[in-house]
């Protein structure tokens, strides 16, 4: 991964256009799953009123809904963890880039004011005077020493674009929930929950791996307003429901 980066910087001479150039190279490569895991969130979102009919129908009897929702999967050709997939196939790329991070020195190396080998967490201390090796560092450690210190927090130009980042994460975590979501409302909970897990995990990670994920998921973002703008029409279309609609008694 190191020997990938030093190329890439080659030809751009920054650090950060390399990483990014390293994240629209992986996008490229996962474009092709990346189509099929929105083609597949699609219709999951048009069989939601089949979904709920076998759900009414068979209320009282688990195995046979199970069986009857794989069916009904299978029947439209629908993978419910595809979307799953493209972030199993990044994981390699973040846990890499994150050791390239950590084991290298990139000690005052930044792209745009984000501190590339610093954690919001690790920006935030350094601005509140903290002294305590970045591994060890907590929220509650943190936290008691701008309790301590709540002045350094005017040193905003230490932390300021790593936290701004982190909050540009959150927002695209929870944008694209939304999108892929759209009328089943018992995604809801997950729409906060995810974006609010995942800004809690990326409080501790480098800035270099925080502007790949990013990057990232603004382009996945994009990538899936174009997919649904071309199938807008598509997802207009009802579903095909069963002939006999089941009675309220679940008989």
């Amino acid at each position: 991964m190191m020997r990938l980066m030093e190329i890439v910087y080659g030809f751009t001479g920054s650090w950060g256009l390399a990483i990014i150039t390293l994240t629209l190279i992986v996008r490229l490569m996962l474009h092709p799953l990346t189509q099929k895991q929105m083609a597949s969130m699609q219709k999951m979102q048009k069989l939601q009123p089949r979904i709920k009919m076998l759900q009414e129908k068979y209320k009282n009897d688990k195995e046979t809904l199970n069986r009857e929702m794989m069916a009904l999967y299978k029947e439209n050709k629908v993978n419910p963890a595809a979307g799953c997939f493209p972030l199993l196939v990044q994981l390699p790329v973040f846990i890499l880039l994150y050791r390239v991070l950590t084991q290298y020195d990139f000690s005052g190396v930044s792209f745009l004011g984000i501190q590339l080998d610093g954690s919001v967490l690790s920006t935030v201390a350094q601005a509140v005077g903290l002294a305590m090796e970045k591994d060890q560092l907590g929220i509650m450690s943190v936290g008691y020493a701008v309790m301590a210190n709540p002045a350094g927090l005017m040193n905003i130009g230490i932390y300021l674009a790593n936290t701004l980042l982190l909050a540009g994460i959150g927002f695209l975590t929870w944008y694209q929930q939304q999108l892929s979501s759209t009328g089943n409302p018992q995604m809801a909970m997950m729409n906060w929950f995810m974006p609010l897990f995942l800004t809690f995990i990326c409080l501790s990670l480098p800035g270099g791996v925080l502007l790949y994920w990013g990057v990232s998921s603004l382009l996945g973002v994009i990538q899936q307003i174009v997919m649904s703008k071309k199938t807008a029409v598509e997802m207009q279309k009802k579903p095909t429901l069963f002939k006999d609609r089941p009675s309220k008694s679940g008989e």
